[in-house]
């Protein structure tokens, strides 16, 4: 049995069926409680389950973080909500400097199963400190577990996995896609196990790797390119680490060319680590250079229309791809 939900209520679901199985799992954060959310991810859950498991916290995501840490540490399972991506800076130290090592340091006698909720991406006219896929500042440290689904399904049962992992993992949610990916999700346990990239598209000439939002302008690209007779393999990677590197090899075997498309800038993205994963051990099967079509090198502008000109989309992902069939 499935049912159609959105992106959000996808969200929503997963924390209250795990809150309901495991009573160790508790949601923490800024005006997740009464208010349920900056986005409305939380609503209910206070009316369920009370204060001492869906805590409003102050502004401070660097308390919030660390919480949490000690949280996992005395076996529950918390699940903070940043609010936004963005500010996850101030939480980077608890992050990257404690709860990714000390599983490593306590000689893997210690466990930290927390999940750090992080709402990214732009596109919707938030300017400086409301827009960033701070993703790969995560991926670069070892410890950490970093997912990034693009459908509703995938939110789910990514989500599912994430809380009952042993491992912090660091789930980043596409503000773009709350109300606007929706799509058949299975009522119950589904998971959707991480690690696995998933294969949206088949095809034979191309192979296109993305993630997150732009997976939705990738098909539309990837079918425009069918009707001019070239077929495009669009992978989701769901995962950023560990990355699916066998999914990605498969398809670069099949196509003999890559086009890597993601939101977040261009310099040290996800999209330079695959590029070199692809050049280093499938070199062979390369028919042109791998490829990269990402967010420019700069700040996410307040203008909706600058914001539009510096993000991927459908138009510029079929242009990319025709250059590199052609080549």
């Amino acid at each position: 049995m499935s049912k159609e939900l959105s992106y959000l209520e996808a969200i929503r679901e997963a924390l209250v069926e795990e809150m309901r199985r495991d009573p160790k799992v508790f949601v923490l954060g800024e005006d997740v409680g009464p208010y349920g959310g900056a986005f409305g991810v939380t609503q209910g859950l206070y009316d369920e389950f009370g204060e001492m498991r869906v805590i409003d916290t102050p502004i401070s995501e660097s308390a919030i973080v660390g919480i949490s840490v000690g949280a996992a540490l005395r076996g529950y399972r918390p699940v903070a909500e940043m609010q936004f991506a963005d500010f996850i800076t101030c939480g980077f130290d608890q992050i990257v400097n404690q709860a990714a090592t000390l599983r490593y340091r306590y000689g893997g006698r210690a466990a930290v199963p927390m999940v750090v909720r992080a709402p990214s991406g732009g596109n919707v006219g938030g300017g400086l400190y409301h827009s960033q896929n701070p993703e790969a500042w995560f991926v670069h440290r070892a410890g950490l577990k970093v997912v990034a689904p693009s459908t509703a399904y995938d939110a789910k049962g990514l989500l599912k996995a994430a809380i009952r992992d042993d491992n912090p993992v660091v789930y980043f949610e596409h503000k773009y896609l709350y109300r606007r990916a929706k799509g058949p999700v299975p009522e119950g346990d589904e998971i959707v196990p991480i690690g696995v990239a998933a294969t949206r598209r088949d095809g034979t000439d191309v192979t296109l790797v993305t993630y997150g939002a732009m997976v939705v302008p990738s098909l539309e690209a990837a079918e425009r390119l069918s009707k001019e007779g070239v077929e495009v393999e669009v992978i989701d990677l769901r995962t950023l680490a560990p990355l699916d590197k066998d999914a990605v090899f498969r398809s670069v075997e099949k196509t003999n060319r890559a086009l890597i498309v993601h939101e977040d800038v261009k310099t040290l993205g996800i999209g330079a680590e695959l590029s070199a994963l692809i050049m280093e051990e499938r070199f062979d099967h390369l028919d042109a250079p791998v490829q990269r079509l990402t967010y420019p090198d700069t700040h996410c502008p307040f203008s909706q229309a600058l914001e539009q000109a510096c993000l991927p989309n459908a138009d510029t992902i079929t242009a990319a791809l025709r250059r590199l069939a052609a080549h």
